[in-house]
């Protein structure tokens, strides 16, 4: 299965979504800093050298190794009447074998938040990943309280699964998140969402 996903493009109604280039770190770093008060919530501590071309590039050189190797599609969102870049989504953990299965993760800048492109792009890697990747389970996880996050996803048909404890260290601490899946052949009808 290895090289399948080789020089990936997806395209949606409003966006390409591609693996990063070298090109992409200006207008990369400028949604980061411009949204940064917007993301740092729901991430990981950004470290000092977050936003620069150096830490960028080894981005783009893990990106390009980990999709060859079929470990990983880390895809920037593009928007394509201008070419902007918006975002990432990335299908990353990619198990094969009995599994089948990858996990999702996500990021829009704030100037580009609730207007559909998420939405576009989580169902536009999912259909690719269960008819081009032949993946069986697709998983997301994100902390309690981000609505906007859980929302996305079970508009997207992710149903709720649990939460797991001391899931990932986000902004400095460790934090149980709710788990998300969404199964190539689901069955299972509308869940409830459980406790936050």
């Amino acid at each position: 299965m290895l090289g399948l996903t080789r020089r990936v493009r997806i395209e949606t109604q409003r966006l390409t979504l591609r693996l990063p280039t070298h090109d992409d770190w200006r207008q990369w770093a400028e949604v980061r800093a411009a949204s940064e008060g917007f993301l740092k919530p729901w991430e990981p501590v950004w470290s000092d050298q977050h936003l620069s071309r150096r830490n960028f590039s080894g981005r783009v050189y893990w990106a390009k190794r980990a999709e060859a190797s079929g470990t990983a599609l880390p895809l920037m969102m593009v928007r394509r009447d201008d070419q902007r870049v918006i975002g990432s989504i990335t299908l990353d953990n990619i198990r094969r074998g009995p599994s089948q299965a990858g996990t999702l993760g996500y990021w829009v800048g704030e100037a580009f938040a609730r207007q559909g492109y998420m939405r576009e792009a989580i169902l536009a890697v999912v259909h690719y990943a269960f008819t081009r990747m032949d993946l069986s389970r697709i998983e997301a996880a994100c902390l309690p309280e981000n609505l906007a996050s859980r929302g996305v996803l079970e508009k997207t048909g992710f149903k709720y699964e649990g939460v797991a404890q001391a899931y990932l260290q986000i902004n400095g601490r460790w934090r149980n998140h709710v788990l998300y899946s969404c199964l190539r052949a689901d069955r299972r009808g509308r869940t409830d969402v459980g406790p936050a």
